[in-house]
């Protein structure tokens, strides 16, 4: 009689799975350049992945005869097209002025309400923190999806966006580009995907296809060779539950 018992109290404190997730990233390909392979892997065992980019990556080109809305067009298609290759259900662009973002609090609120719209159980950002970050868009990119997901459980924070429904606890957060890797997630299965996904983004990565895949390879293969695993991506976990 004893050993039923034992079964039925593990399973009552088993943590329940966590199956959606919401990518916040700073310009069409930071997911892909952070941590495709992981939403690949995610995606195939059946977890929702949502992406929202901040900007639209307008002034990620070097050609003088391009406009920044050419760019932006075509650097939301090859996200959506990337999104696609990796099992990723929806896109949504905010179309805030590449290389000005800032962490303002009309940012955050906004990025709430996407947060208690979505009602994600992971969140998966950028690592505001890392040392020399010298990107101002990734820092205020991650500092503001942060920010966001506290406020996100709070009743009095932005209660304008709570008339019809109660605030949502984001479970996990996961920081991608980080200095101080905690977690690590076996990607051996889904490397190939987050190669195939980063060659979506033609206009970034045309000038280096040729040494792309190799260094893609060589930077997981050093970060799984330590925990056993052929290929890896590391994360700063942060549990708040």
């Amino acid at each position: 009689m004893e050993k039923p018992q034992e079964a039925t109290t593990q399973q009552q404190t088993q943590e329940p799975e966590l199956r959606t997730v919401l990518v916040i990233g700073a310009h069409p390909d930071d997911p892909e350049f952070g941590c495709a392979a992981t939403i690949a892997k995610w995606a195939a065992e059946g977890k929702i992945i949502d992406y929202v980019l901040l900007t639209s990556g307008d002034k990620g080109s070097h050609d003088p005869t391009l406009r920044p809305g050419q760019v932006a067009a075509q650097r939301e298609e090859e996200q959506r097209r990337a999104a696609k290759e990796l099992g990723v259900r929806s896109v949504r662009f905010l179309h805030y002025a590449d290389g000005m973002l800032e962490n303002t609090m009309e940012l955050r609120r906004t990025l709430c309400g996407i947060i208690r719209e979505m009602e994600p159980d992971i969140l998966v950002t950028i690592d505001p923190w890392r040392r020399y970050q010298l990107h101002p868009d990734h820092r205020a990119a991650g500092q503001a999806a942060i920010d966001a997901a506290w406020a996100a459980r709070e009743w009095y924070l932005f209660p304008e966006q709570l008339l019809d429904k109660e605030p949502w606890r984001v479970k996990e957060i996961y920081l991608f580009w980080t200095d101080s890797p905690d977690y690590w997630e076996d990607v051996t299965s889904s490397i190939d995907r987050r190669i195939a996904a980063l060659k979506h983004h033609y206009s970034q990565v045309n000038r280096r296809l040729d040494t792309l895949e190799e260094r893609i390879r060589q930077a997981a293969a050093e970060a799984g060779k330590e925990h056993g695993y052929e290929y890896a991506e590391g994360f700063k976990r942060i549990k708040l539950r």
